[in-house]
């Protein structure tokens, strides 16, 4: 099974690249995070001609995450569109059982500023989801979480560290909840493949970031340990973030057995 991770920054602007990477890859499972488009907007006829079905949990000008589920493929009917228990207008979470296999497509807050109210939000945020995944845990031995974290796990995936040291995205703060998150039984399933630094999925628009490659790897996979047994590669496509109009996010990919 070969599942990605895609942010892809309003897929009305990112819609024709989306449907190209998807004929080039043939993914059997694309997350979306950041469609930013209300449910009757989502182009699922469009999904469907090129051979995927589609479960989407839209909002109007920000978030909004999508699975595109190749057809062959059997859709359980516990679907879950927001942390249970937690009050979020926002639409960040959506979760499918594929094939046995459980998909946690996350867009988890960014958070502004260390010490902002969006901060405190942010944390508050990873501590529900926690909670929700120990249950998730519980229920599903196999178990695939993936999306866009904006957590930074470690200095070798951010391109100048002290810069970086104790802002957003690289906090401690939000680094220890990512590991508590981990700590449940999952691993950065790109880690597994790849451990030389440098290579990131997060670049900013400002000051040629993709061109230096200044970017960070706040895109992640996280796979349960039945998951990580069968997985058989990591990585990150860079190419269509040097698209004309691109994302600023490139797709993130694990294949497993």
């Amino acid at each position: 099974m070969k599942i990605a991770s895609w942010n892809v920054n309003s897929l009305r602007v990112r819609q024709s690249q989306v449907e190209n990477w998807l004929l080039d890859q043939r993914p059997d499972v694309l997350v979306l995070q950041e469609i930013k488009m209300t449910d009757d907007l989502f182009p699922e006829d469009i999904y469907a001609e090129l051979g995927y079905q589609a479960l989407w949990s839209g909002q109007k000008t920000y978030n909004g995450v999508a699975i595109l589920v190749q057809d062959g493929l059997m859709i359980d009917s516990d679907v879950i569109k927001a942390i249970p228990g937690f009050e979020d207008p926002q639409q960040r979470v959506l979760a499918a059982t594929v094939d046995g296999v459980r998909i946690v497509d996350l867009y988890v807050p960014n958070g502004s500023e260390v010490g902002s109210e969006k901060y405190q939000y942010k944390l508050d945020w990873f501590a529900a989801l926690q909670e929700w995944i120990a249950e998730e845990r519980n229920r599903h031995e196999k178990m695939v979480i993936l999306g866009d974290f904006n957590i930074a796990p470690a200095d070798a995936d951010v391109h100048n560290p002290k810069r970086w040291q104790g802002k957003i995205l690289c906090s401690d703060l939000e680094r220890q909840a990512l590991e508590k998150l981990l700590s449940l039984g999952f691993v950065d399933t790109f880690r597994k493949f790849n451990t030389e630094g440098g290579q990131y999925s997060w670049w900013d628009y400002r000051s040629g970031g993709f061109a230096r490659n200044q970017g960070l790897r706040i895109d992640l996979i996280l796979s349960s340990l039945a998951m990580e047994g069968v997985a058989q590669d990591s990585w990150i496509d860079t190419e269509p973030r040097g698209w004309e109009q691109p994302s600023d996010h490139a797709p993130v990919i694990a294949e497993y057995l």
